[in-house]
């Protein structure tokens, strides 16, 4: 991000000016979400920390509920709640979890809602792109990670065998991170919190199936139809979205007046009969 920034490359802040509490905010809980949620892959498999994220959906629902009275429409929960079932039943076969992981697992959740939320209201109604708060808020993040590592992960980085290779591999997880974090941050601004979490649960979906006829593994058949169960739950959710989408941009219909009557009750105003409004 810096070298971006000395290049000129990223995009300028907003001209509106965004409270300094809510970037602080966003940048602490982006540290929680992203530390919880190591520690929980530590401590449990990846089975039950892709259980975990189901009950993220919920809870962003919740929260847009309680700060924004955003709702849901009916149709859209019965579509969230067959991606939800689908996605449980296609992991359920990897449920191994340790009592510490499972509380951290459920503490990650709050955070993880929050920072879908924040980045999705800060891009759609702030008109913040994705570069340029990511370059306000990874400060702040960095400062809140570098001071859980005693608490999360001790002694951390102070163990690790840094020789050349295991170096290389950490810098080329640092790109890959932070190519994800943008195409996230581009899908949260364009998009929804809701329906991010829909799209990390297609990619658990499609690395699922893809290791599958790709690959021979034997997930099960019932991993499998809980994969494309969820699936066919994603398409009829992206479905309704486009729908309402397509209904918002969609031309109001003309006036049903009738064009002899339109005429008439604007001759009437011009000949200032019917006041100063025309039809």
């Amino acid at each position: 991000m810096a070298i971006l920034n000395a290049l000129s490359i990223l995009p300028a802040c907003p001209s509106k000016s965004t409270r300094l509490s809510t970037l602080f905010t966003l940048g602490f809980v982006m540290a929680f979400s992203t530390g919880l949620a190591n520690v929980s892959l530590k401590y449990n498999s990846v089975g039950f920390y892709q259980m975990s994220k189901i009950a993220v959906t919920p809870s962003i629902v919740l929260a847009e509920f309680l700060l924004y009275n955003k709702r849901v429409s009916f149709s859209k929960v019965l579509a969230l709640t067959v991606v939800s079932i689908g996605v449980a039943v296609a992991t359920v076969t990897d449920m191994q979890f340790h009592l510490f992981g499972a509380c951290i697992a459920l503490a990650w959740i709050i955070p993880s809602a929050v920072n879908k939320i924040l980045w999705s209201s800060l891009q759609q109604q702030e008109n913040w792109t994705a570069l340029a708060l990511m370059w306000k808020t990874t400060p702040i993040t960095l400062f809140f990670l570098v001071a859980l590592i005693p608490w999360l992960d001790p002694p951390g980085a102070l163990s690790f065998n840094w020789n050349f290779n295991n170096t290389l591999a950490i810098l080329m997880s640092a790109i890959l991170g932070f190519l994800l974090q943008w195409s996230g941050a581009l899908a949260l601004g364009a998009t929804s919190a809701v329906t991010h979490v829909v799209l990390g649960q297609f990619k658990t979906c499609v690395i699922l199936l893809g290791n599958h006829y790709l690959f021979s593994s034997n997930p099960g058949k019932t991993s499998i139809s809980g994969a494309f169960t969820a699936i066919a739950g994603m398409s009829i959710y992206t479905y309704l979205n486009l729908k309402l989408q397509l209904n918002k941009t969609s031309p109001r219909p003309a006036s049903s007046l009738p064009k002899s009557k339109l005429s008439k009750e604007n001759s009437k105003t011009h000949d200032g009969n019917y006041g100063s409004e025309s039809v």
